[in-house]
């Protein structure tokens, strides 16, 4: 079911009542204010700091102490067109050797035998992508970040309490009384974002009652950089190759219930489990741990800005795993708003005025309805067993392994080389 929530009223301010957002308090100044230190906010302050352009980033807790107590387990699917803009931001150098590079993938339906398959080499001879590890990635962020000590800030533990903008600036004011001032003020604090919220932007939540959990599989068949994704009843399983030919990364995606009754199992259960629904085409499994469960819902944003105020990533869209594209969409607005803001700064422009912001936001809507789209139509197609719509979607399986120019293109946009890309995509410097 489908719920829309609105934020405050958006006027001059926001949160605190004016006296309290008045009163005399230290102001921190830089270009952007950045909200939210996950890969998207790291990359955003990079990509910036390569442009010339300085940030403050915000967030809850230190992002170099919470890589260090190595609390986030998972692994990101980064596409071609993502580790281009990795590797010309310099932080793609320091994991490209322990990254899993994905060379095929195919998609099944449970109780079929037909297959799509997607073979890189049908469009060039790059990997599709590479399976990388969230801790990894992110210290690699972090070093590079500290070579722009003198453009990039961190503010930590921080969280945003009130927004106002007053004389062509955005004044952020933190918890703990602190102002942070900027032109622009970039929202990377994830789905449930705050500063979102108190940009009075609405968003529209889907809830799919369905939940991922989330390990590493050893498995004694070697995955030759094949990634599957196998649509059950309950949702897609997806197991995605390691740098080790025989370990994979799992998402399997399940009803909430279901998904957090597998979680519980022991190792045994869970790899029988996990055998019974996959098959033996990857020998013998055995989960490695640690294992976790996510909620799966879709929120997308009514606007991806307002005033003095951009959204990147999970604030601006959080899209269901079915196509591995969360944070590769995230990644394509972060190159579109660091070519526009970096554009409009060697032009002398406002960079957090109406024009600018505009030009971001006509540049990402179609992408990101169209991801949207796909992805919230291939969540409820597959995630069903109705004989009329098993049918259909065996039929379309069947029709795109047929197709090769319906192929090309989905293995374009999987790699996210489809259709006109800002430079950092292509990987170009902003």
């Amino acid at each position: 079911m489908a719920s829309t929530s609105k934020g405050p009223s958006r006027g001059t301010s926001t949160g605190l009542p004016p006296a309290q957002a008045k009163r005399d308090m230290p102001q921190d100044e830089a270009d952007t204010v950045i909200v939210g230190a996950g890969l998207s906010g790291l990359t955003m302050a990079l990509a910036l700091a390569e442009a010339g352009l300085s940030s403050i980033i915000v967030d809850r807790v230190d992002p170099r102490a919470a890589v260090a107590g190595r609390n986030d387990i998972r692994t990101t699917a980064i596409s071609l067109s993502s580790r281009r803009l990795m590797t010309v931001l310099g932080a793609w150098q320091a994991v490209a050797d322990g990254a899993g590079p994905i060379h095929d993938i195919r998609v099944s339906d449970s109780g079929s035998s037909r297959y799509l398959h997607y073979d890189h080499s049908t469009v060039g001879d790059e990997p599709m992508g590479h399976i990388v590890d969230n801790g990894a990635l992110k210290t690699s962020l972090l070093a590079r970040l500290a070579d722009h000590g003198d453009r990039v800030t961190f503010v930590e533990p921080g969280s945003a309490a009130a927004l106002a903008v007053t004389a062509g600036r955005a004044c952020l004011t933190l918890e703990d009384g602190r102002v942070l001032s900027a032109p622009l003020v970039i929202a990377a604090d994830g789905r449930g974002s705050r500063v979102r919220a108190l940009a009075g932007i609405r968003t529209t939540t889907v809830d799919y009652h369905q939940s991922a959990v989330v390990d590493t599989i050893d498995h004694t068949e070697d995955h030759r950089n094949l990634a599957h994704e196998r649509f059950l009843p309950g949702g897609p399983l997806a197991l995605l190759p390691l740098l080790d030919r025989n370990r994979s990364a799992l998402v399997w995606s399940e009803r909430t219930a279901v998904a957090e009754r597998i979680a519980q199992l022991d190792d045994a259960g869970f790899a029988a489990a996990l055998e019974e629904r996959f098959g033996d085409s990857l020998g013998t499994m055995r989960p490695v741990g640690p294992r976790a469960v996510y909620p799966l819902t879709l929120t997308l944003a009514e606007s991806g800005i307002a005033d003095r105020v951009a959204l990147v990533g999970d604030a601006f869209h959080a899209l269901h795993p079915i196509a591995g594209q969360g944070f590769n969409v995230g990644v394509r607005d972060i190159a579109v708003l660091a070519e526009v803001l970096a554009d409009a700064a060697r032009l002398g422009l406002d960079i957090g005025g109406v024009p600018v912001l505009r030009d971001y936001q006509r540049q990402r809507r179609f992408d990101i309805m169209t991801m949207v789209a796909s992805t919230d139509g291939l969540t409820r197609l597959f995630s069903n067993d109705i004989a009329p719509v098993r049918t259909a979607r065996r039929i379309g399986l069947s029709v795109v392994q047929q197709v090769p120019m319906f192929k090309r293109a989905a293995i374009r946009h999987a790699m996210g080389t489809l259709g006109t890309l800002p430079r950092l995509l292509r990987g170009e410097p902003v």
